[in-house]
């Protein structure tokens, strides 16, 4: 009797604790089931071409106990990622053996139809999405179109609707904390005022917590405008406060000005949404512009997100694939695993289109002074989410 094949990928960004996903997924499945690596995420499903057998080994790759027993003790993803949306493809993006698809009018075309094709063609009964929003939201799709798909959610920016965890956000925030505090020594020794800018493009909750643990001066995060002058002007309290004659401030990438927007550079992603990235040089660029102090500027970026996971990531990752793993055994189609007041649980992956969350700026933010604000947190998740 031939065993059931599944497929397990990685989409969005990358973030440490995936690999320990992917393996244990494949481990608690290997023996009832047949395991196919889609890789660089939902592009496999674009990019696969069935007339062609060449074409297959750049986008499936088997998944067994043998070449996945090591792959948890380093970060990524060894299905590779891409932030491709077969329900939104850019014109200019549209593979070439898939060209003529869409009405020439649009300056993006639905694929689902040859992501389902290529799902059949590859004879999957179902797939484990390992992804974020944009990965998980066309999961769900893929659910409405009646492919059997059980999602595990992850994203330093732990906004995926439904959870009240991701994997990645841990990490983001241990690595955050540790290299400000690293940047202190050159912000004192100098007596300067040091501006660092963490991802976040719509979501705060990273740099709030990353201030809230590393005891910042200001922090900034993307659901509130600022006003510069304000900010300034508390920077420069700060600064004359410390005995090192220093100030420290956090600003989510995603951060606008009041009345100003978002910050955008380089070329646009896989599904046509522009980077993001810069807010904290125009903070700099302000203060050094209207006063006489020098400012240290530092873009952690892809620092936040590379890596070995931490334990937290590492446990909750296991943890996720083994729920995963249960789901697909059973047939629960659908289901996005979670964590719901601080307990595994399986919730409808259909959550995730209902929007992302946010920071609960009335109950953990002060958006007068830029700060932190944690004054009652009996009864509170542990993430204070």
């Amino acid at each position: 009797m031939s065993r059931k094949r599944i497929g397990v990928l990685t989409g969005g960004g990358d973030v440490p604790g995936l690999n320990s996903a992917i393996k244990s997924v494949v481990w608690n499945l290997a023996d009832d089931f047949e395991i196919l690596g889609l890789r660089r995420g939902w592009s496999a499903l674009l990019h696969l071409q069935p007339e062609n057998a060449a074409n297959h080994d750049r986008w499936v790759v088997p998944l067994e106990r043998a070449n996945t027993r090591t792959i948890d003790r380093t970060g990524g993803t060894i299905l590779h990622s891409s932030r491709a949306n077969p329900a939104i493809v850019p014109v200019d993006r549209i593979p070439g053996h898939l060209e003529g698809s869409g009405d020439g009018r649009s300056s993006h075309v639905d694929l689902t139809a040859d992501a389902i094709r290529s799902i059949e063609h590859l004879r999957l009964e179902g797939i484990v999405a390992i992804g974020g929003d944009g990965t998980l939201q066309f999961a769900a799709r893929l659910h409405r179109e009646g492919v059997p798909v059980v999602a595990i959610p992850k994203t330093m920016d732990n906004d995926v609707n439904g959870t009240d965890y991701c994997i990645g956000f841990s990490t983001a925030i241990t690595r955050s904390v540790h290299l400000i505090n690293d940047l202190r020594t050159a912000a004192g020794s100098n007596e300067r005022i040091l501006v660092v800018e963490l991802f976040g493009r719509y979501s705060g909750e990273t740099c709030l917590l990353t201030s809230y643990v590393s005891g910042v001066d200001r922090a900034v995060i993307a659901e509130v405008e600022f006003d510069p002058e304000r900010l300034l002007a508390y920077l420069l309290a700060d600064k004359a406060e410390n005995p090192r004659n220093y100030a420290v401030v956090a600003i989510s990438e995603g951060a606008r000005p009041v009345g100003g927007a978002m910050v955008e550079t380089g070329e646009p992603d896989d599904v046509g949404r522009a980077k993001l990235g810069g807010i904290g040089g125009v903070v700099r660029d302000f203060i050094e512009r209207n006063s006489r102090e020098r400012v240290i500027y530092q873009q952690l970026g892809y620092l936040m997100r590379s890596g070995s996971p931490d334990s937290l990531d590492q446990i909750v990752a296991n943890t996720f694939g083994t729920v995963a793993a249960n789901l697909v055994r059973r047939g629960e189609s659908g289901s996005m695993v979670a964590v719901r007041d601080g307990k595994y649980a399986a919730v409808p992956v259909e959550l995730v289109t209902r929007g992302q969350k946010r920071v609960d700026v009335d109950k953990f933010y002060n958006p007068v002074q830029y700060r932190p604000r944690v004054t009652d947190p009996e009864g509170l998740p542990m993430f204070l989410y």
